[in-house]
C-alpha cells in the first residue's frame, strides 16, 4: 500500500511542528550532501526505460519511532543497498504529515550512501503559516536541494484521531493535485511516481449485500472477511481507472501499486490499464509476509483480496513464528515467479521491478531473492534481524477504536506492558483505553498497536 505502509504511521508530533521545521530540515539537508558531494539522483523512470540483465527490485522503508530504530534502520539499507542492489529506495510519509522531518532525513540519508530515493509525498495536514500549501513547497524544496530527484504523490491518510480525510481550506485536495503543482511549480525536476490499486482504493471497496450478483471481474477483486464480502464494484472500478489516468495525464511517470496477493488481479490491472491508454511502468508493490498477526490485520483493514490456498495456509501455521516467515519466502517466490511470466491472455509481458514492502526487515526479502536466483551470494547466510524489536513506526494508523494495544509508560520500569481495547482517539491524540474494564488516558507515544 503503498498506503499499507502509511497506514503504520501516526501523528508523534504536534500538528504545527513537523512543518515548522521543514525550512530548518532543508538547510541542514542541503549542508549534509555539499558534505557529501553526491550528485543529484538519476530520475527511476530514466532508470526503468533502460535495458538491462536480470530482474530488477527495489525497497521500501518505514520512518521507526525510536532513535535506535533510525540508527538501525541506517545500518540495514546500507547492507541491503549492497546485497541486494535496488534499483531504488522508498521512504514513506506518515499519516497526517506525522513523519515529515523524519522522512526528510531518512530519504537524504538514503542518497547520501548511494541509494536512488524515491520520497513518498503526503498532501495531508501540511499548512505552514496559514498557508495549506507551503509546507509541501519547503518539503519539495529540500529534496531538490538535497539532491533528491523522485517523489511518490500521494494524497494521505487522515490524521490521528479522524476516520474521514477533509482537505485544508485552500490546499490540496487529492493526489491529483499535487502531481499538477509538483510540475507546475518544478517542471521536470522530480521524477513523479502515483499510487496504483488493483483491487480499487480502500474507501471505493464496499459490501455486497445479501441477494447481489457480482460480475465475473467484481469477483475476482473481491474480499471475505468475517462471513462480509467486499468488492470495489464496476461503476466505482472505472472511476478509479479515469482518476488515475488523469494523474498520469498530468505529469505522473509511473506506477506502484498497492499491496496484493493474487497475481491474477493484478495482471488484470494491468491489461485494463493498457485498454484505459495508460502505458506508464507498472510496478507492483509485493508486502513480505513477515507474521501471521501482522498479515491478518492489514489484509482486513484494506479489505485485500487473499485467495482461499494462502488463507488456509496461514491459518495452518499462524501459531508458528518461524514457519510463518519461511512460508513468506515461499509465497513471495511464488507471487514473483508469476509476474516474472508474460501472458497473452492480459497483454501482460512481465514487471520492470519488484518492489517489495520490507517493514523495515530483510530476512523475506533475502529468501526471496535467494531462491529466485536474484542473488550472486547466499543472501539468508547474511540476515540479522535481531533489532525487529526496534523497527517500530512512529505511531500505527490502525491504532483505532476497537483495536488492541500495548501500554508502555515511564512507570514501566519492570519492563512489562499493559494491554486493552482503544475506546476513543482525540484529534490531539489522546487515547482512551479500556483495560480490565477500566477507562485510562494515554498519549500517543505509550501506545502500541498490537498486531
Amino acid at each position: 500500500l503503498l498506503h499499507v505502509i502509511h497506514f503504520f504511521l501516526r501523528f508523534y508530533s504536534s500538528r504545527s511542528n513537523h512543518c515548522d521545521t521543514l525550512s530548518t530540515l532543508a538547510a541542514t539537508m542541503c549542508q549534509e550532501t555539499a558534505e557529501t558531494t553526491m550528485s543529484p539522483d538519476p530520475k527511476i523512470i530514466d532508470i526503468l526505460n533502460e535495458e538491462r540483465d536480470g530482474q530488477a527490485i527495489s525497497l521500501e522503508f518505514f520512518p521507526p519511532r525510536t532513535d535506535a530504530g533510525v540508527k538501525n534502520l541506517y545500518a540495514r539499507m546500507e547492507r541491503m543497498l549492497t546485497t541486494t542492489k535496488p534499483l531504488f529506495t522508498d521512504m514513506t510519509w506518515g499519516a497526517g504529515g506525522s513523519t515529515a522531518e523524519l522522512s526528510l532525513q531518512i530519504a537524504q540519508h538514503a542518497h547520501n550512501t548511494g541509494h536512488v530515493a524515491n520520497m513518498h509525498l503526503t498532501c495531508t495536514n501540511m499548512e505552514k503559516d496559514g498557508d495549506p500549501v507551503k509546507g509541501v513547497h519547503d518539503a519539495l524544496v529540500a529534496c531538490r536541494d538535497g539532491g533528491i530527484r523522485n517523489i511518490v504523490a500521494l494524497r494521505g491518510d487522515p490524521p490521528e484521531g479522524q476516520t474521514e480525510w477533509i482537505a485544508d481550506k485552500g490546499g490540496f485536495t487529492c493526489a491529483l493535485d499535487l502531481v499538477k503543482y509538483i510540475r507546475q511549480e518544478f517542471g521536470d525536476t522530480f521524477g513523479v511516481s502515483v499510487a496504483g490499486y488493483p483491487e480499487g482504493h480502500p474507501n471505493a471497496i464496499t459490501e455486497v449485500k445479501e441477494g447481489e450478483t457480482m460480475t465475473p471481474a467484481e469477483e475476482g477483486r473481491s474480499s471475505c472477511f468475517d462471513g462480509i464480502t467486499y468488492t470495489c464494484k464496476d461503476e466505482d472500478y472505472k472511476k478509479e481507472m479515469d482518476y488515475l489516468k488523469e494523474k498520469i495525464d498530468a505529469g505522473a511517470d509511473f506506477i506502484i501499486t498497492q499491496m496484493f496477493f493474487d497475481t491474477k488481479v493484478f495482471k488484470a490491472f494491468v491489461k485494463d490499464c493498457r485498454d484505459w491508454g495508460i502505458m506508464c511502468p507498472i510496478v507492483p508493490g509485493l508486502m513480505c509476509i513477515n507474521a501471521y498477526a501482522g498479515f491478518r490485520k492489514m489484509t482486513k483493514f484494506c479489505k485485500t483480496r487473499v485467495p482461499a490456498d494462502l488463507d488456509t495456509a496461514m491459518e495452518a501455521i499462524k501459531d508458528d513464528v518461524d514457519a510463518v516467515k519461511k512460508f513468506g519466502v515461499d509465497f513471495g517466490v511464488q507471487m514473483c515467479q508469476d509476474l516474472m511470466t508474460k501472458e497473452d491472455e492480459y497483454k501482460y509481458d512481465g514487471v520492470p521491478v519488484l518492489h517489495f514492502y520490507t517493514l523495515n526487515l530483510e530476512k523475506v526479502v533475502y529468501g526471496i531473492m535467494d531462491n529466485l536466483g536474484l542473488s550472486t551470494t547466499t543472501l539468508s547466510d547474511k540476515t540479522d534481524e535481531s533489532d525487529a524489536k526496534d523497527m517500530v513506526a512512529v505511531g500505527s494508523a490502525w491504532a483505532r477504536v476497537g483495536d488492541t494495544v500495548k501500554i508502555t509508560t515511564k512507570d514501566d520500569s519492570d519492563g512489562k506492558q499493559q494491554e486493552g481495547v482503544v475506546k476513543d482517539i482525540t484529534k490531539e491524540g489522546v487515547y482512551t483505553v479500556t483495560i480490565d474494564g477500566t477507562d485510562m488516558t494515554f498519549s500517543k507515544e505509550e501506545v502500541t498497536k498490537v498486531f
